[in-house]
């Protein structure tokens, strides 16, 4: 029987304030709800763990829906008759942010919303569809509803993580999935001796039992509505919390592992984008008889991008062979992820947290996403003797543009993607380009404004990098549907000693007075789930560390001023204000030391000469540089159009690169110099 899909297109209504952009004229949204009916024998869905317990309708269909967002240009025809996928990150709306540099939205709506029009302007047909099963309504997500798996009609139970990290004094509570906008588990017993909750203050300390009499299954009701009188608290138990009466201890790291129940079956994740979007491809009218939202044959091509948890996700997507519809045909032309490191996606498991980020050095460290196979390209695993790929369905396989920040180097194995797990180069096929985003890291929003360090010991990563996003995307449709190849691979090589081992990064990095620098890369040591593992089922929890078992992890190379040698740089890293790294340090109280999260680190240089004598900086200061602003302003000016000429930039963007550099780039740039003026614009 073949898989069913029902659009329900609940509203229409003009976007932009109507506003008519160029070539393509008004946009209009479209929100509404999809429902998918999936046939759990068919061989398509081989593989999807726990479909085959998932309840049926009369069938025999598996039903599931999610919500759907599309902007397109009212005339179809005056589009450039391309689609391109948002992947919502945690069920966030994050293209026009990162394309268009427009202000984050998971509602937009208003001219405003459209940031500088880029995919407008292109004529493309922006779709967000709801992947993700195991987040909660609120702030505008997109929510996909998964059925939950049984044992004919008995609940199925196993071990479930989660990890808890208090980020302030005074934090009691958290919900069992470690987020309030995910789903958690439910406990089946409630009585702490019946779980395990440890606490340890680095990732690879030795765990500290905590005495199941601290805490307890439980939630807190807060009663804000009596008149003249303290807030009233009540507690309650819960199946679905965590309650420790004394507080979590700020930046030590809690994991319990407990027996949940109900298991989701997320890996439909995967179907319903292969369905939504080959339907809105090649459909004509759904299962209800209603026509294509889109307009029958208005789509020629279809792209995919998504970052950082999406990245993984279009990774897995590729390597489990969703890009195949049931008619053997494409799914997506081209895909491109971003800062995905190495990762893959734990959401076909059961009991599976896709919300949950992969492995950090700190944070959620013994996640499952980081595991073989790391490339597009074939290769072995010394370890475990397998050989696999992420790219392996030549027919179907799409072209891949991969790009990453200084920080997946860092923090998410980033260098996997292109070596072997012995440490050695490997190429890619000709369809994939990797890109290194030098000195930027993870979350590069482009409307940053002021530098922060939050509870980071140096100010986090101003380097912007949206423009490099709309260049690859042109590359990508040029590559698609001319054939004309984009710019090589621009990646770190251990060949050319540009990619290091951390010991070598030591002796290169510049001793910068005050600066604590990282006591190594996020190690990535072979990890034992169990013998039910690639079923997509954990025996083991926590997973056992498999001892002198670990895949080597390098990092980019950097010269005198801290800064990556190989890869893109961004106009504002070939003329740099500061050193720009991947990676930042926790401070004091929120564990110190190890490095947080996905933020990265901006230094600023001396301002002068006389700075840099007085605090032992060994880095040309500002004024040495470029002498006044104006020189700052032309040495901007000249990297925007070398990296236009190399295929990296759009030209419209050199104008955007030279105005965000007037007046030393303040304020995103902490420069202070009282003998500058502004230059004349």
């Amino acid at each position: 029987m073949k898989n069913r899909i029902k659009i329900k297109i609940t509203e229409r209504i003009s976007f932009a304030d109507g506003h008519k952009f160029e070539k393509t004229g008004p946009y209009e949204r479209l929100t509404g709800r999809v429902y998918y009916e999936i046939d759990p024998r068919a061989c398509a869905e081989e593989g999807i763990v726990d479909i085959d317990k998932a309840p049926i309708n009369a069938e025999g269909l598996v039903k599931c829906a999610g919500d759907i967002f599309i902007l397109k240009p009212v005339d179809m025809a005056c589009g450039n008759r391309r689609l391109l996928f948002g992947y919502g990150n945690r069920g966030n709306k994050r293209a026009l942010q990162f394309f268009n540099d427009a202000p984050a939205s998971n509602d937009p709506v208003s001219l405003d919303h459209a940031g500088n029009g880029f995919l407008m302007r292109r004529g493309y047909t922006i779709v967000w569809g709801a992947w993700e099963g195991d987040l909660l309504p609120g702030d505008g997500r997109m929510i996909l509803q998964v059925p939950v798996a049984t044992d004919n009609g008995t609940p199925i139970t196993g071990l479930v993580r989660s990890e808890f990290i208090a980020d302030r004094p005074g934090i009691t509570c958290f919900p069992l999935s470690g987020r309030a906008t995910t789903r958690s588990y439910p406990a089946v017993s409630l009585d702490p001796r019946d779980a395990k909750l440890t606490m340890r203050r680095y990732a690879e300390d030795d765990p500290i039992p905590v005495p199941p009499e601290s805490w307890m299954f439980a939630r807190i009701e807060r009663d804000m509505g009596i008149i003249n009188q303290e807030e009233q608290t009540g507690l309650v138990p819960s199946d679905t919390h965590i309650y420790m009466p004394g507080g979590f201890t700020p930046g030590w790291i809690y994991e319990l592992v407990y027996t949940g129940r109900d298991p989701l079956v997320l890996g439909l994740g995967h179907v319903v984008v292969r369905e939504l979007v080959s339907f809105l491809r090649y459909g004509t009218k759904d299962s209800a008889g209603q026509a294509n939202p889109l307009g029958e044959g208005t789509i020629e091509k279809a792209y995919a991008w998504g970052r950082s948890q999406a990245g993984r996700c279009i990774r897995d997507f590729l390597w489990r062979g969703f890009n195949a519809d049931a008619s053997g045909r494409k799914v997506f032309d081209g895909v491109l992820p971003h800062v995905s490191g190495a990762g893959l996606m734990w959401m076909n498991q059961r009991f599976a947290s896709v919300v949950s980020p992969a492995g950090q050095q700190y944070e959620n460290h013994y996640n499952y996403a980081d595991h073989f196979p790391f490339s597009y390209a074939w290769s072995t695993d010394h370890h475990t003797g397998k050989r696999d790929a992420i790219l392996k369905r030549p027919d179907t396989d799409p072209f891949v543009i991969h790009t990453q920040s200084s920080t997946e180097y860092w923090q998410r194995r980033g260098s996997l993607v292109h070596t072997d797990t012995g440490g050695n180069d490997l190429p890619q096929p000709e369809t994939v380009r990797l890109y290194l985003w030098s000195s930027s890291q993870h979350f590069a929003d482009p409307n940053t404004r002021l530098p922060e360090r939050g509870v980071c010991q140096n100010y986090a990563n101003i380097v912007q990098t949206s423009m490099l996003f709309r260049a690859m995307l042109d590359v990508m449709d040029r590559w698609v549907t001319e054939g004309i190849p984009p710019p090589p691979s621009r990646i770190p090589t251990r060949n050319d000693g540009t990619l290091v081992s951390y010991e070598q990064w030591l002796k290169q990095f510049p001793n910068i007075p005050g600066v604590a620098i990282p006591q190594g890369v996020n190690r990535l040591p072979l990890l034992d789930f169990g013998q039910r593992a690639e079923a997509g089922i954990f025996d083991k929890e926590p997973p056992e560390v498999i001892p002198d078992k670990e895949y080597p992890v390098f990092v980019p190379a950097v010269d005198e001023d801290g800064i990556e040698l190989s890869g893109v740089r961004a106009p504002m890293v070939q003329a740099p204000l500061g050193t720009y790294t991947g990676w930042n340090l926790r401070s004091r109280g929120f564990g110190t030391g190890a490095m947080h999260l996905f933020t990265g680190s901006y230094i600023p240089l001396p301002d002068t000469p006389q700075e840099r004598k007085a605090t032992g900086d060994p880095r040309l200061s500002v004024i040495e540089r470029y002498k006044d602003a104006s020189g700052y302003l032309k040495a901007v000016e000249a990297a925007a159009r070398k990296l236009v000429a190399e295929g990296f930039m759009l030209e419209e963007d050199v104008d955007r690169a030279v105005e965000a550099a007037f007046d030393w780039g303040r304020p995103l740039h902490d420069v202070r110099l009282p003998i500058e003026s502004e230059p004349k614009r």
